[in-house]
């Protein structure tokens, strides 16, 4: 073997070493992880509506109202009421309709461009890439699993992180997340999910109604509660 001068070694070494730290992240970011097992229950979704109610009765007759959803009831209605791609949103479906924004926008975005640093997207933009969202909750973590559209290929983000509301908006604090099997850095998260959430075009569409006071995760389970 021919002599090779010690800086050409380590720059063929560190060549090598970049190119397969390369291949491997691209491999493990277009491999989408397991979705969560959250069960779909179409009586579970009923019982929202019926807890919403029963919560309206109670503020109309000036009782403190609390909602505690579990996670089969929480999936199943955001099952039935979120408008994600391919997916109308029912007749029944208002309250998320009104929650989540107008979802008129078309054309498709790369969620993981916006991590990457590119011009941050609105709510609607994000919600026409979507095309399907699980969320597990866990003691005090909400767990959400989203698979999008990026160029025709499906991939997967999973975000876990803490539920809350602060001055009357609706705030998310990022503790862990993955796109496909790539971990994401906690410094990217939370830069990512500060531009999403703190844009002018997406800061009103994250104001809670007036009406309710607190969304927290509680003892795995949502907790929505009202002034």
């Amino acid at each position: 073997m021919a002599n090779i001068s010690p800086f050409k070694l380590a720059y063929r070494i560190l060549t090598w070493s970049t190119f397969a730290v390369l291949l491997i992240t691209l491999v493990l970011a277009m491999r989408k992880s397991p979705a969560p097992n959250v069960p779909y229950d179409s009586a579970a979704a009923v019982r929202v509506e019926q807890k919403f109610a029963a919560a309206d009765q109670a503020k109309a007759a000036g009782e403190p109202a609390q909602v505690e959803l579990d996670r089969t009831e929480l999936n199943s209605y955001l099952k039935d009421n979120l408008a994600i791609e391919g997916q109308a949103i029912p007749e029944n479906g208002s309250s998320a309709r009104e929650s989540s924004g107008s979802g008129n926008a078309t054309s498709s975005t790369d969620p993981a461009a916006n991590i990457a640093g590119a011009e941050q997207p609105t709510v609607e933009q994000v919600q026409s890439s979507v095309k399907d969202v699980k969320v597990d909750m866990d003691g005090d973590l909400v767990r959400a699993y989203v698979i999008f559209d990026f160029h025709g290929k499906d991939l997967s983000l999973e975000l876990d992180g803490h539920l809350s509301a602060e001055g009357g908006y609706l705030h998310f604090d990022p503790v862990a997340g993955k796109l496909g099997s790539l971990p994401l850095p906690q410094s990217t998260l939370d830069a990512a999910v500060e531009r999403l959430m703190t844009s002018p075009e997406n800061r009103e569409k994250l104001r809670l109604p007036a009406d309710i006071s607190d969304i927290q995760i509680v003892n795995g389970q949502a907790v929505v509660t009202y002034r």
